[in-house]
């Protein structure tokens, strides 16, 4: 597996069809295997809500190349298709599936939980999908640790599906998880494929105290969020890495994130070839474990 997840949350929202090509392209071409979906990326354009799912769709079939990649998609959040019942599932799936172009679906998550619908329930669909060969593996994202651990037992008791994956909102400056769920992740033997591991680009050094405004849809969440001084001690700490590595800001977060324990491979995502060249480098970056700790104790240092 590709240490670097490609998400598909920008194609057909703050990028077209021909600029997602472009990206999928480098990121294909420079090793890379695992990309990450939802059935609700993608706002603008003809496609609408599933956008992205139709674009990876038909770069798959354009490039003849689906027996190489691991495609990783989500159930769920869908408006129209909500919650994880047996029936939304199933439903789910075929949609996810058409619009992808593809015969299975590698990683199928449950994007959020659903406290409506039984654990039960939502694993033996999850089961049923396997069984008939519409997905390979079924995932976890957004659970609470007891929630998931939950799961995990029901599905190992009674021979349902077991989650092999969890994808937590986890960063520099987002911690929860260590304090619970990485301790599941490492009982169960799940890994760990981090969302939002650059802060929603926080991380990347394009924002700074006195910089010029960001033109991006997340900026004023950004701001609120991590414009604080714990958010610029661990700038000042990136920095220092990066400039030692000869690096970029993202590059060092990134992989940060891949020395953490139970982490298989965090998800980025880019708008450009240019912008993904930076996120690539965190594959070939090994940091020295004095760095790790100083990223992580500057994270931990000042309040927000």
């Amino acid at each position: 597996m590709f240490p670097l997840c490609l998400g598909g949350n920008v194609f057909g929202w703050t990028i077209d069809e021909q600029r997602s090509f472009e990206v999928l392209d480098a990121y294909f071409e420079a090793g890379g295997n695992f990309i990450d979906t939802a059935d609700i990326y993608g706002r603008r354009g003809p496609d609408g809500v599933g956008a992205s799912e139709r674009i990876i769709g038909r770069w798959i079939a354009a490039r003849g190349n689906r027996e190489k990649l691991v495609i990783a998609t989500k159930v769920g959040m869908s408006p129209d298709i909500p919650g994880l019942s047996a029936v939304s599932i199933e439903e789910s799936v075929d949609g996810s599936l058409q619009r992808l172009g593809i015969d299975m679906i590698d990683l199928y998550y449950a994007h959020q939980d659903d406290p409506d619908t039984p654990l039960e329930e939502t694993l033996g669909a999850f089961h049923a999908l396997i069984q008939g060969g519409k997905i390979s593996h079924a995932g976890a994202s957004n659970y609470s640790a007891e929630r998931l651990e939950q799961a995990l037992r029901i599905g190992e008791r009674d021979g349902m599906a077991a989650y092999v994956a969890l994808q937590p909102h986890y960063n520099l400056l987002e911690r929860d998880y260590e304090s619970e769920l990485a301790g599941v992740c490492e009982r169960h033997g799940l890994a760990c494929i981090p969302y939002f591991g650059l802060a929603r680009g926080f991380l990347t050094g394009k924002y700074r105290r006195d910089g010029e405004q960001v033109d991006s849809p997340r900026a004023a969440g950004v701001r609120e969020s991590y414009f604080n001084e714990r958010g610029f001690a661990v700038l000042d700490a990136l920095d220092g890495i990066a400039s030692a590595h000869g690096t970029s800001v993202a590059a060092v977060s990134l992989a940060w994130l891949v020395a953490q324990p139970t982490v298989l491979a965090p998800i980025a995502s880019a708008t450009s070839p240019e912008q993904l060249r930076d996120l690539l480098d965190s594959t070939r970056l090994e940091l020295a474990p004095d760095e790790i700790e100083r990223l992580s104790s500057a994270a931990h240092s000042l309040p927000t």
